[in-house]
């Protein structure tokens, strides 16, 4: 694998509280181990090396937990917003240092069980300056917000939602440093509008993922990812 993974890891998750009071989302327990652990085993099975916590509320308490990664053989760097929450896209920005170039996102809550390495070649084939991962979903796990067709992202959006968008936004994406040139370090935006820029101008790739998703976002959704993983035997070891 070529390209680092950066974790966003930054956000306040209300949806989890009280459980999020004191602790970032990241350490919340799964199977009796902080789930940000569950992501570093999950990414070093898939062969990534190189992983950069996006870190913001209580992120000093995801880099004492983890450390630099050397028990598990991968590298571990982190990268706080500083005085502001900077959103999801000026996080990534400001992290540019820590980053080659191009790189992975992936959400701070999610566990993605998917061919890295095929996403990997598919994106550095296609020549776009972003790829974005989708699954199958016809709003069985969440909203579906993709129109996605012959392999080829049509729409997305959020809000505006529409019959026709059976797939979801999988929660791994890939990007070179350039897709982000409209913004400065320290700007504030979100991930959605440099995917919905890409794809307004044609640069955007598209990757179907088989299987569904896991996140702990939710209430709801931390259960079910407890319960996949506990079936996995992935819990205390």
């Amino acid at each position: 694998m070529r390209l680092p993974v950066a974790i966003l890891a930054g956000g306040l998750a209300t949806r989890l509280r009280p459980i999020t009071e004191k602790i970032p989302k990241s350490l919340v327990d799964v199977g009796g181990r902080p789930f940000a652990e569950h992501q570093v085993e999950l990414l070093r099975a898939n062969g990534v090396n190189d992983i950069v916590f996006l870190v913001g509320h209580l992120g000093e308490m995801v880099e004492a937990a983890l450390g630099d990664g050397s028990r598990w053989g991968v590298s571990i760097r982190y990268v706080f917003d500083g005085p502001r929450q900077l959103g999801t896209g000026g996080a990534i920005r400001r992290a540019f240092p820590a980053l080659a170039d191009p790189f992975f996102v992936l959400y701070g809550d999610s566990y993605l069980e998917c061919d890295y390495a095929a996403i990997e070649r598919a994106f550095l084939a296609s020549g776009a300056s972003g790829l974005m991962t989708v699954c199958r979903n016809d709003d069985r796990w969440d909203r579906s917000n993709v129109l996605f067709e012959d392999g080829r992202i049509l729409a997305y959006d959020k809000q505006g939602r529409t019959p026709a968008m059976r797939h979801i936004d999988y929660g791994l994406g890939a990007f070179r440093k350039s897709a982000f040139a409209a913004h400065a370090d320290g700007d504030a935006f979100d991930l959605v509008a440099v995917y919905q820029r890409l794809l307004a101008g044609g640069d955007l790739a598209g990757f179907d993922v088989p299987g569904r998703f896991y996140e702990i976002g939710s209430p709801a959704g931390l259960e079910e990812t407890r319960a996949h993983l506990a079936g996995k035997g992935t819990g205390s070891l």
